[in-house]
């Protein structure tokens, strides 16, 4: 049998061994689900504390329970490790690394290069690689390829393979996981797309299969790139509805009865999460090297990065309303995770909103149940959560609804609060005759 042959052989029969480059939260999950699926997993991250971690049986993970790590890990099929040497014993290796953007705007594509040039001390005959990062399209073909090429004499294609297929974690989510979640792959040779889809069948429920890595890379960012420019679509709308005195939220409701040719999205205080603040920038970086602007990218991001400010102007003209400057004034944000009912602050616009409240002289506390501390690296400080929450609301001269998490009592935050603003429509049920509240 030929190369291929023997690989795919291996794969569906459930006895090539797989290595996971990165165990966070698109990682492990992963490194999980191909485990269950009956393949022997080694995941690989320098980080020691996961590794210890995972060593317990402990996950780290809010979407991966601790019971499902401890269940693997005493069976043997997931082990971890720091050492990367590891690698030369593996068919099939994932890259599940971060690529975040750079101040300057450019992708940072340090931590996907530091893995590959690891990899390419390992790399052998019979081994398919599949990278997972989000990144600009052709960075498999343009970056990954050369450099796992050189210095070895093996054919592309043919002794070893190499595969694009995007994560599509939303971390919270219970309805769509890793494993029923459609995953879009493209291969550097249509010989390399088909091994990295029989890898990847043997766990996932539904494996997308493309022409090239380029066409699965794109694929990615426009998913993102779409949730983006809408978004920033309805957050101008809630700029203008402002303006013209109009509810912005029962615009939207009502445009969404309609039962076709429309779909709901939400303004709200600022892009959050991994992907959509930052994945559709990576397209538009791409796009300057070959003279063209991504305009609506750029509006997009424009709009939404702007949104902080414009909840703290919003912030300072209610309390001017009502007599209260926001020098000196005691204001509590709620909720500082960048979506509902999770412990990630990646990209929050809490952060932002925070500085901008502080920078105008008030004094800021914030409480988030999932969230016992945050800092923020650019400009220095820091904060813990508030102990008592009802306590702090009684006292604030303002509370800021931020991140609209499900526990939160939204009626007794209003019955207590001198002045709520709610940026997410979170007391859209809460009775207010008082005329305390101020939606976005």
């Amino acid at each position: 049998m030929s190369t291929k042959e023997t690989l795919i052989k291996k794969l569906k029969d459930k006895k090539a061994r797989i290595g996971i480059l990165g165990l966070g939260y698109v990682g492990l999950p992963l490194a999980v689900v191909f485990a269950e699926a009956g393949f022997h997993v080694t995941g690989i991250d320098p980080d020691s504390r996961k590794i210890d971690s995972l060593a317990k049986g402990i996950s780290y993970i809010p979407d991966v329970k601790t019971a499902a790590v401890e269940k693997l890990v005493k069976s043997g099929h997931l082990t971890a490790t720091e050492d990367f040497s590891v690698l030369k014993d593996m068919d099939a290796v994932s890259i599940c690394v971060p690529t975040p953007l750079r101040k300057t705007g450019d992708p940072d594509m340090s931590f996907i290069m530091s893995a590959t040039e690891e990899l390419v001390k390992y790399l052998h005959k019979g081994m398919v690689i599949v990278l997972e990062s989000t990144t600009y399209p052709g960075t498999t073909r343009e970056l990954l390829l050369p450099t796992l090429s050189k210095d070895n004499e093996m054919t592309i294609g043919e002794d070893w393979f190499l595969a694009f297929s995007p994560e599509r974690v939303d971390p919270g989510r219970e309805d769509w996981t890793t494993i029923n979640t459609p995953k879009v792959m493209g291969g550097i040779t249509e010989a390399c797309g088909e091994v990295a889809t029989v890898w990847y069948e043997g766990a996932i429920q539904t494996v997308h299969h493309v022409s090239t890595a380029e066409t699965a890379e794109m694929a990615k960012l426009l998913e993102n790139t779409f949730r983006m420019i809408n978004i920033g679509l309805v957050n101008e709308l809630a700029i203008m509805c402002e303006r013209l005195g109009v509810d912005v939220w029962e615009v939207i409701d009502a445009a969404a009865s309609k039962p076709f040719g429309f779909m709901k999205f939400t303004p709200g205080p600022g892009l959050g999460g991994h992907c959509i603040p930052i994945d559709p920038l990576y397209l538009s970086w791409k796009m300057k090297s070959f003279q063209y602007n991504a305009r609506f990218i750029e509006l997009a991001s424009e709009i939404n990065t702007n949104m902080p400010r414009y909840v703290v102007s919003r912030v300072l003209d209610a309390m001017n309303d009502r007599g209260k400057v926001l020098k000196g004034s005691k204001v509590l944000v709620l909720g500082v995770a960048y979506k509902p009912d999770i412990d990630d602050v990646r990209e929050s616009p809490a952060m932002d909103v925070i500085g901008l409240l502080q920078k105008k002289g008030a004094n800021v506390e914030y409480h988030d149940p999932f969230i016992p501390h945050i800092h923020h690296e650019t400009d220095g400080w820091q904060m813990d959560s508030v102990k008592d929450m009802m306590k702090s609301v009684k006292e604030a001269d303002a509370v800021v609804i931020i991140t609209n998490h499900k526990e939160y009592d939204y009626n007794s935050i209003v019955e207590s609060a001198k002045f709520v603003f709610d940026t997410r429509n979170a007391t859209r049920k809460v009775m207010d005759e008082s005329g305390k509240v101020v939606r976005l």
